[in-house]
């Protein structure tokens, strides 16, 4: 997706989420984030927003916050988001940024990633307000569902593969399938981490997951439930998957 395009998304799913905190207690449980609070999650949001501009402005990761947060979630969630679209309004997406992905060290890579981050916590903030969740945009979904299999599930497995226990000592080998329709991936797990590929259909495995792309996106996220998408095929497959993919976004 083209950044100015990503950049319209974190500007409404910011104006939503924000709309959200407003209208919910900040006591109030968040249902898809045990144990937090809306007062968490708003500070939570607030502080990947600060880090990721830090990120920008050093082109280094940040050894420690630069200044005392705002002890107001809300204030600091204001001020850290106002920061963070002013570092990339001032930059352009092929700034070089310190990233967690290698192969990308860029500005696009933190537009693209807090488009995402922003309406994941979107429906989590909408969820714990108890009042309806907002769509998200089509190609949004998308391209977050891509992110999730590629970049957590693909790169995450190679990079970070502690976080996936022993998941990955003796895997089944067998590809799955993952399909929105239009687009499709397949996924095979390997003791050197998780393969996974852009495909022609979604029809390549010995088990499928499908879904039109904003359920699926939740789906992968732990935000939908199980009969928001499709699961057919190898049911030992599925359950690998979903070990995986658990893992890949904790």
């Amino acid at each position: 997706m083209e950044h100015p395009r990503l950049l319209e998304h974190l500007a409404r799913d910011f104006s939503l989420l924000r709309a959200a905190v407003v209208a919910a207690e900040p006591t109030a449980p968040v249902p898809t984030c045990p144990k937090w609070s809306v007062a968490d999650l708003t500070r939570h949001v607030a502080q990947v927003y600060l880090h990721k501009t830090e990120c920008i402005r050093l082109n280094a990761f940040p050894e420690a916050w630069p200044e005392d947060i705002p002890s107001d979630p809300l204030t600091a969630l204001d001020r850290y988001y106002e920061r963070l679209t002013s570092a990339f309004a001032e930059h352009s997406p092929t700034d070089p940024a310190a990233t967690w992905h290698e192969p990308d060290q860029t500005v696009g890579f933190w537009i693209r990633r807090m488009a995402l981050e922003t309406v994941t916590h979107r429906v989590d903030a909408e969820l714990a307000a108890g009042g309806p969740v907002s769509p998200v945009a089509s190609d949004l979904a998308l391209d977050g569902v891509d992110e999730v299999l590629t970049l957590f599930l693909g790169y995450g497995s190679t990079r970070w593969d502690d976080d996936f226990g022993s998941l990955l000592e003796a895997p089944d080998p067998r590809t799955l399938s993952v399909s929105t329709g239009h687009h499709a991936w397949t996924v095979r797990a390997t003791p050197a981490g998780v393969e996974v590929r852009e495909a022609a259909t979604g029809l390549d495995g010995e088990a499928l997951v499908s879904g039109e792309a904003e359920p699926l996106l939740l789906w992968l996220w732990n935000r939908g439930r199980d009969g928001d998408v499709h699961l057919s095929g190898d049911q030992a497959l599925l359950d690998q998957f979903h070990a995986l993919r658990t893992a890949a976004t904790q």
